[in-house]
């Protein structure tokens, strides 16, 4: 089948993983495969550089539209869409699968556009919503009319966990027909290694080995968690034992975030990995007792579902699909979303309860991360692409040949 995905930019993130990980197992499945993106990159760093790009694109045809960006720009939009019709139209893509809000309003209305005698399908992926209490309510409503819109011309939508599903219909979005949960995929197969390594590690990053250490991933931007977890390693820090903190990630929070930790005292215990390459992120992880997750705009995140992979518990805000995979006190803390208050107890009662933190460790090391595998993520979507095209070219072996080959 010949396929495009779309996003809006390559930076280092979840949505981004996701995306690429499906067009990389997708080609390598036979397929042949485009990734279609913006040029922006911005200060959380670009996935294709640090993951080598083009090498690792590894048969992947990539194409960047310079007016495809984040940011709602209606004279850029405009282009971009008109862009990208003439594109679907020249390249007859059987599926065109968009991700997240702003790709998948410019790209899905521009597939539509371009649909001849029934192709391309149109399959949209739900990383996380637009619309949420911390936009204005003229955006909410601006982007609830156009999800709404895009949905009628949309064959079938991804969600990454139920929560998503849930919310987007709530808001009017799709029929509930048009979902499938499928979550978003990771290769285990490092992770073993990532653990032997663990000792390593916390002494490649300054972490005592008889510290209880704090972890984070993600990208230092507001509502991501990373200011409420120097705030949450500060007051864990007044224990009795030592406490260290390790970000991994960056972004433009990272000088506010350091002169925080510096005027706390946490200089020498609060370790910035700054931008790392995805594969390197699980051997950071192993270096943690517990994950901090204190992000209020999310799917499901994937530092989620890595950690437990690895043996290392989460406490997080019930944000998203955080308890399709979380179980409170069993192999992680959930607290109601914002409730910093809450969740900085519950650490620090993990840091001063050795018996407590090995519970959640064992529990974290017995859940099943088995729906997560990147392969079985790659063999749902495929499964589904295929559907879709035997539902709409009857006859077809599975829809395997391509939708505008009709004679």
């Amino acid at each position: 089948m010949k396929i495009c995905h779309v996003i809006t930019r390559m930076i280092v993130g979840g949505a981004q993983e996701n995306t690429l990980a499906t067009a990389l197992g997708l080609a390598a499945r036979g397929h042949e495969v485009t990734l279609l993106t913006g040029p922006g990159t911005g200060p959380e760093g670009s996935l294709l550089d640090v993951s080598g790009a083009p090498s690792a694109l590894k048969g992947v045809r990539l194409v960047v539209e310079p007016h495809l960006v984040r940011p709602v720009h209606p004279l850029r939009d405009a282009l971009a869409l008109r862009a990208l019709e003439q594109h679907f139209r020249r390249e007859t893509y059987d599926i065109v699968h968009t991700h997240s809000s702003k790709a998948g309003i410019v790209g899905r209305t521009a597939a539509w556009r371009a649909r001849a005698r029934g192709a391309p399908l149109i399959v949209h992926t739900i990383h996380g919503l637009a619309f949420d209490a911390f936009q204005p309510w003229w955006k909410n409503r601006l982007f609830i009319a156009l999800e709404r819109r895009c949905a009628r011309h949309t064959d079938a939508l991804i969600s990454v966990c139920d929560a998503m599903t849930r919310q987007a219909l709530a808001a009017g979005v799709g029929q509930p027909a048009q979902y499938q949960t499928i979550y978003s995929g990771t290769d285990f197969s490092a992770y073993p290694a990532a653990q032997a390594a663990r000792g390593g590690t916390r002494a490649l990053l300054g972490c005592p080995a008889d510290a209880f250490v704090l972890g984070f991933a993600g990208r230092l931007f507001a509502l991501k968690g990373a200011e409420e977890f120097v705030r949450i390693v500060h007051a864990a820090s007044e224990a009795a034992r030592a406490v260290h903190g390790v970000i991994i990630g960056g972004g433009p929070l990272r000088a506010q975030l350091e002169a925080q930790a510096r005027a706390w005292g946490l200089g020498d215990r609060m370790h910035f990995t700054g931008l790392v390459p995805p594969e390197a992120v699980p051997r950071m992880l192993c270096a943690a007792d517990l994950v901090v997750h204190a992000s209020l705009r999310e799917g499901l995140a994937r530092v989620i579902v890595q950690s437990l992979a690895l043996g290392v518990p989460v406490a997080a805000y019930d944000v998203g699909g955080a308890r399709e995979v979380l179980v409170d006190g069993e192999n992680g803390i959930v607290c109601a979303a914002g409730d910093e208050r809450g969740l900085t107890a519950r650490v620090r009662e993990a840091v001063a309860d050795d018996a407590l933190r090995g519970r959640l460790a064992n529990g974290a090391r017995r859940t099943d991360v088995s729906r997560f595998d990147v392969r079985r993520m790659v063999g749902q979507i495929e499964g589904l692409y295929m559907r879709l095209a035997a539902a709409a070219c009857p006859g077809r072996q599975g829809g395997v040949q391509s939708l505008t080959d009709k004679s």
